[in-house]
């Protein structure tokens, strides 16, 4: 993925985050999760920490994010897997 198209996600996952009213957090690493919607604010959290990582070329770490915001996404039944792929797929020219 592109670096142009891994800010593009970031920005339809933010988009959502603040539509839906999530909060972003940095839910602690040690603690279990005890709410999908604590998982969701965790996951806008992480959003801009994602553009450091893609300011700094580190565009693996940050497509790992992607991926794991996209698994709690999917489990939180917010996004089908077929939309969540979209949102992923290289842009056409």
């Amino acid at each position: 993925m592109t670096a142009e198209k891994i800010l593009e996600v970031i920005g339809i996952y933010r988009d959502f985050f603040r539509r839906e009213g999530i909060d972003l957090i940095d839910y602690p690493h040690e603690e279990i999760l005890y709410n999908d919607r604590i998982g969701l604010a965790h996951c806008h959290g992480m959003l801009d920490k994602m553009v450091i990582f893609v300011e700094e070329g580190c565009l693996e770490k940050a497509q790992r994010w992607i991926g794991f915001i996209q698994g709690c996404l999917w489990m939180s039944h917010r996004f089908t897997l077929e939309a969540l792929n979209d949102h992923s797929r290289p842009t056409e020219s």
